[in-house]
């Protein structure tokens, strides 16, 4: 069932303030109806996504899977209103998205999602801590705490010992988890990742792949990862497959150890 409209007023709808679970509910977290999504391209009409449900309890880890062109980044950008579907619905936390104005959805994305991307777009004039700080900076949240915040993060991530480097005096995976520790500074609900590790070797690829299950596990945030990597889907309790646009499996099993 479709929530109400949100308030005219600018701020946020209050459903997007706390989680599922702590209102003792068993709504998920994100709930995906009838989603389509196209694209006009030299007069043809392209379909990317064809009627998409999908829903993703609260806590959960999951990965998305499928060839290329089967709408996998298209359905992760849709789901953090990084895009507009064409019509259908997207319900997080229990406030429709599709509805909120462009200012609104930019609050949403700010406050409740985070994202990690196949490229770092890590500032490079900036730090490391400064990166990480960023986002919380942005909002106008007091420096000092910022700053606690980002040093403790960095250390989670592996890497207090870089906090006054670069990006450009870091390494592909140093970044990412530059990029990671970043994504969580605003504590979000929901982290999208689109390929993080596509750019990275096999042994490092490994080490942001625990890093996701670490996350997981210690701040319960669910997590939603578009890979391409068989090894890093098969170890996730649940595997959602797509195919030309459509849902075409979803497996659930257990956490690997």
């Amino acid at each position: 069932m479709s929530a109400p409209s949100p308030p005219v007023s600018d701020s946020i709808p209050t459903a997007t303030r706390g989680s599922s679970a702590r209102r003792g509910t068993a709504q998920p977290l994100v709930q995906v109806h009838g989603l389509y999504k196209s694209f006009k391209h030299m007069g043809n009409v392209l379909e990317v996504l064809k009627g998409i449900d999908l829903e993703i309890q609260g806590g959960e880890l999951l990965s998305i899977v499928g060839a290329s062109g089967a709408g996998k980044s298209t359905l992760l950008h849709c789901i953090g209103t990084l895009d507009l579907p064409t019509s259908g619905q997207i319900t997080l936390d229990g406030v429709e998205l599709t509805t909120l104005s462009g200012p609104k959805l930019a609050r949403v994305r700010n406050q409740s999602i985070g994202f990690v991307f196949q490229f770092h777009h890590l500032l490079p004039e900036f730090d490391a801590l400064e990166n990480v700080m960023m986002p919380g900076l942005i909002r106008g949240d007091a420096r000092k705490p910022m700053e606690q915040r980002a040093k403790e993060l960095l250390s989670e991530v592996g890497l207090s010992h870089r906090i006054t480097h670069r990006p450009g005096e870091m390494s592909g995976g140093e970044q990412q988890r530059v990029a990671i520790a970043r994504a969580l500074t605003l504590e979000p609900k929901l982290l999208l990742a689109d390929e993080p590790t596509g750019n990275l070797d096999t042994a490092t690829s490994d080490a942001i792949h625990d890093l996701f299950f670490e996350i997981n596990q210690k701040h319960s945030t669910t997590i939603v990862v578009v890979t391409h990597n068989p090894s890093f889907a098969q170890r996730m309790p649940r595997v959602v497959s797509m195919s030309d646009g459509k849902v075409v499996g979803d497996q659930r099993g257990t956490l690997a150890s």
